[in-house]
């Protein structure tokens, strides 16, 4: 059996109607929030007396979706949000725009703020990292044409 997509990215907040709005901004359409709990969620993920509200957001072509989680019990344990760019794990998310400078204002406006500068690599993409809200890392590519 061959793997048929990619589902979603998972991503812990603490404030997850301040998440909802910059990735709103961003341009993702919010799906459905829901609260998870009971004992079958803990026994997909491991941790036992969990409650978390989500937030489920989708991409423009309907084929990428970000799942926004907010613990409400367990407590967090790690915070990873300030880790460097070249930590080991999960790092970023990478979204495709058409316009990063508009897009880099309009994020800046909700607190945006550039890791390092936007770069250009070969006549293929403009790039960039930000740190959005909480200060999750973002990467941001736009395609020349």
């Amino acid at each position: 059996m061959a793997l048929k997509r990619m589902d979603n990215v998972g991503i812990v907040v603490d404030d997850l109607g301040e998440a909802i709005a910059f990735f709103a901004e961003l341009g993702l359409e919010l799906e459905g929030r829901a609260l998870i709990e009971g004992e079958w969620a803990g026994r997909v993920t491991g941790v036992a007396g969990q409650l978390v509200e989500i937030a489920m957001m989708r991409t423009p072509d309907g084929h990428s979706r970000l799942e926004l989680s907010r613990f409400l019990a367990p407590p967090v344990v790690e915070d990873h949000r300030t880790a460097p760019v070249n930590a080991l794990g999960y790092l970023r998310v990478m979204f495709a725009v058409d316009n990063i400078d508009e897009t880099l204002e309009r994020l800046g406006r909700r607190g945006a703020r550039l890791v390092g500068d936007v770069v250009q690599y070969k006549d293929t993409y403009r790039l960039c990292y930000i740190r959005g809200p909480e200060g999750l890392l973002i990467g941001l590519a736009q395609e020349l044409r």
